[in-house]
C-alpha cells in the first residue's frame, strides 16, 4: 500500500468512524425525544393548565401552580441576570480588554459554566436560605441567576469582540463618545449574538432542578409570594415522576414535554439568531 492509498484509507475509516458516531448519537436523541412526546402528549388535557395540585386519584389536578411559579423563578432570574452579564461582558471587551482583572473574571467565568448546579444551590443555600431562615422564591431566582450570569456575560464578550474595530475607530473619528459608540454601534452589529447568549442562558437555567431543591424548595399549591416557597416545574416534575401513583406520574410526563418543547424552543431561536448573524 502507497502512501496516498494509505491517508485516504485512514481518511475514510475515520469518516465512517465519525458518521456512525454522530448517527449512534441522533438514534438516542431521537429514542429519547419519541417516548418523551407519546407519554407526554398522552398525558396533556386542559386541566394541566387551569387546575393546581391535587391529591391522588383526583382526576382534575394539574400544574397551573407549579408553570406560574417556574414562570416567576425563571423570569426574575432574567431580570437579574441579563443586565449584569451584558454590562460584564462590555466592560470585558470594551473597558478591560487584556488586561489582568479582565483575564481572571473570563477564567472564572469559564469555570462558573462548568461548575455544578447543585453546588450553587448549596451556596445560596447557605448565604440566603439559612440565614432567613427558610425557604423562598427569592433564593431559587439567586441560584438561577448566578448559573446564568457567566454564560450572558462570555457571549456578549465574545460577540462585541467579533464587531470590527474599524466601526468604533470611524464612530471616534466622527466625535461620538465612547458610551455612544457602544450603544449604537458595537451593540447594534452584535445583538444577534448578544440575543442568542441570553436565550441559551435562559433555556440553561428553565431546566434546573438541583439548585431549586436547596432555595425555593416547592409548593403544592399556587403562591405568587417570592418570599415564601414556591412552585416550579422542574421540581414537581420530579416529585410527580418519581411518585408510586399513576396520575401524579402522568403529570410528571406532562411537565417533561411541556418544559423540554420550551427550551428546545429556545435553543433553535438561539441558533437560528446565531445563523442569521453568520449569513450576514
Amino acid at each position: 500500500m502507497t502512501h496516498t492509498q494509505k491517508r485516504v484509507f485512514i481518511n475514510n475509516a475515520v469518516m465512517v468512524l465519525s458518521t456512525l458516531s454522530a448517527l449512534v448519537g441522533m438514534g438516542f436523541l431521537l429514542w429519547i425525544l419519541s417516548v418523551l412526546v407519546i407519554n407526554g402528549v398522552e398525558a396533556l388535557n386542559l386541566n394541566i393548565f387551569l387546575n393546581e395540585g391535587a391529591p391522588s386519584g383526583n382526576p382534575d389536578g394539574g400544574l397551573k401552580h407549579a408553570l406560574i411559579g417556574q414562570l416567576y423563578l425563571v423570569g426574575a432570574a432574567t431580570f437579574i441576570g441579563v443586565p449584569l452579564g451584558i454590562l460584564a461582558g462590555t466592560y470585558l471587551s470594551e473597558y478591560g480588554q487584556k488586561s489582568k482583572l479582565s483575564e481572571t473574571i473570563r477564567d472564572i467565568s469559564d469555570i462558573m459554566m462548568s461548575a455544578p448546579s447543585i453546588v450553587i444551590g448549596a451556596f445560596v443555600y447557605a448565604i440566603v436560605v439559612h440565614p432567613m431562615g427558610h425557604f423562598s422564591g427569592w433564593a431559587g431566582s439567586i441560584a438561577l441567576t448566578i448559573i446564568m450570569l457567566p454564560i450572558i456575560l462570555r457571549t456578549t464578550d465574545d460577540m462585541l469582540q467579533l464587531v470590527p474595530s474599524t466601526l468604533r475607530e470611524a464612530a471616534f473619528a466622527l466625535g461620538a463618545p465612547k458610551y455612544k459608540v457602544i450603544t449604537q454601534v458595537v451593540y447594534r452589529g452584535a445583538k444577534a449574538g448578544i440575543l442568542t447568549g441570553v436565550l441559551l442562558g435562559v433555556a440553561r437555567v428553565a431546566g434546573e432542578t438541583a439548585p431549586l431543591l436547596f432555595t425555593s424548595f416547592n409548593d403544592n399549591f399556587l403562591n405568587t409570594d417570592m418570599i415564601k416557597p414556591m412552585a416550579s416545574l422542574t421540581v414537581t416534575m420530579y416529585n410527580y415522576a418519581t411518585s408510586p401513583y399513576e396520575d401524579w406520574q402522568r403529570l410528571g410526563w406532562a411537565a417533561a414535554f411541556i418544559l423540554s418543547m420550551f427550551i428546545l424552543i429556545l435553543n433553535i431561536i438561539g441558533r437560528l439568531f446565531l445563523l442569521k448573524k453568520k449569513g450576514r
